[in-house]
C-alpha cells in the first residue's frame, strides 16, 4: 500500500507547487480534482482532453517527483433535481472519465448523487426512515426512475474507457453504506464500486472492517480515503448521531471530522490498514484532510506520521511458522 492525499487541501497553489508541498511530506501519490464540489484547481479539463502535448507536461511533472495519481475526483450531484445542476455535474463527470482514460488514470471518485421527492422537486431529499409511506414511495421512485438508469449508462460508459467508479458512501445521497453501494452495482455492473471513507461510516455506527469485507467478497472495494470522525459521548447521548448543526460547532455537535488518529487510535486504524491488506486491497490509501480544529499543514503531517506507523507498505512473508 502506498500513501496519498487529496489535492483539494492545496487548492491556492498552483500545480507544481501543490506537487512539490505534496512531495515534502513524504507522500506517494495524488488525487486530484476535476470538478464538482471539490472544484478543479489544479487541472483544466477542457485543456488536458485537447492537447497531448500539455498532457504530457502535467503528467511529467508529476512523475519527475517520483509521484503517482491515485484517482481522479468529481464528487457533484448529477441526480440533482434542478435540471441545470445536473447537466453541469454530469458534464464535469464524463469529461473526468474520459481525461482518466487518457492519463492511464483507472480509478474516478464520485458521489451517487440524490434526486428530489419527485420530478417537479427543487432540491435534492435524503430519506431516513420507513415511515409515514411516502418516504419509501419517494426512495422507490428515486431509485428505479433515476438513480438505476442513470448509473446504468455511467457504468457502461466507464468501462468502455477502461475506468472504475469509486463512489464515495456519503450519507445525503443514495449510496451512504456498503449495503447501498452494493444495490447499486447489482442493478448496473461490476464497473461501479465503493470508495471506502472511515470517517462517513464510522458516525453512522458501521464497524469500518466489517465494511471492507464485505466490499472485498463482492469485488467492490476501489479506493480507501484516510480520514477520521470524532464522535462526542456526551452529545450523541443527548441527541443520537443524526446531526444538523453546522460543522463549525464543534463542542454541540454529536461528530465531528478530524485528522486521522484523533477520532480512532491506533488499534483501530491498524485493524482497517490489516483487514485491507487481508482482504487483498494493495492500492493507495489517499489522505482528506477536513479538520477545522487543525492547520492544512499541521493536519496533515501528524496523519501521515500516523498512518506510516500504521500502514504495511512490504510484502508480507511465507508463514515459515506454520
Amino acid at each position: 500500500m502506498k500513501l496519498g492525499v487529496f489535492t483539494v487541501i492545496f487548492q491556492d497553489l498552483p500545480f507544481e507547487d501543490m506537487l512539490d508541498r505534496v512531495k515534502s511530506y513524504g507522500i506517494e501519490a495524488v488525487e486530484i480534482g476535476t470538478g464538482g464540489y471539490p472544484g478543479s484547481a489544479h487541472l483544466n479539463a477542457d485543456l488536458l482532453l485537447t492537447d497531448e502535448r500539455k498532457r504530457d507536461r502535467f503528467l511529467a511533472a508529476i512523475q519527475e517527483r517520483g509521484l503517482t495519481i491515485s484517482a481522479l475526483s468529481c464528487h457533484g450531484n448529477p441526480l440533482h433535481p434542478n435540471k441545470e445542476l445536473a447537466r453541469e455535474y454530469h458534464e464535469a463527470w464524463r469529461k473526468t472519465v474520459l481525461l482518466a482514460s487518457k492519463l492511464g488514470v483507472d480509478t474516478v471518485v464520485g458521489f451517487s448523487g440524490c434526486p428530489g421527492d419527485s420530478p417537479d422537486a427543487k432540491r435534492p431529499n435524503w430519506v431516513t426512515c420507513a415511515w409515514p409511506p411516502e418516504y419509501l414511495e419517494t426512495l422507490e421512485w428515486q431509485w428505479q426512475k433515476v438513480a438505476i438508469p442513470y448509473w446504468k449508462d455511467e457504468e457502461r460508459f466507464a468501462r468502455s474507457h477502461s475506468v472504475k467508479i469509486a463512489l464515495e458512501m456519503h450519507p445525503g445521497f443514495l449510496v451512504y453504506n456498503p449495503e447501498t453501494c452494493l444495490k447499486l452495482r447489482e442493478h448496473t455492473g461490476p464497473n461501479l464500486g465503493a470508495n471506502l471513507d472511515p470517517s462517513h461510516l464510522l458516525w453512522q455506527g458501521i464497524d469500518v472492517a466489517e465494511a471492507i469485507r464485505i466490499l472485498a467478497e463482492q469485488d467492490a472495494l476501489f479506493y480507501v480515503h484516510a480520514k477520521d470522525t470524532n464522535l462526542s459521548s456526551r452529545n450523541v447521548a443527548r441527541n443520537g448521531v443524526l446531526d444538523t448543526k453546522p460543522y463549525t460547532d464543534w463542542l454541540n455537535r454529536s461528530w465531528t471530522f478530524r485528522s486521522v488518529g484523533w477520532g480512532h487510535d491506533a488499534s483501530v486504524w491498524k485493524e482497517i490498514v490489516s483487514t485491507l491488506r487481508m482482504a487483498g486491497y494493495d492500492n493507495v490509501i489517499s489522505i482528506e484532510h477536513e479538520d477545522g480544529l487543525a492547520s492544512v499543514h499541521e493536519g496533515l503531517s501528524k496523519a501521515v506520521g500516523f498512518l506510516k506507523e500504521c500502514m504495511l507498505t512490504e510484502p508480507p512473508v511465507d508463514a515459515w511458522w506454520a
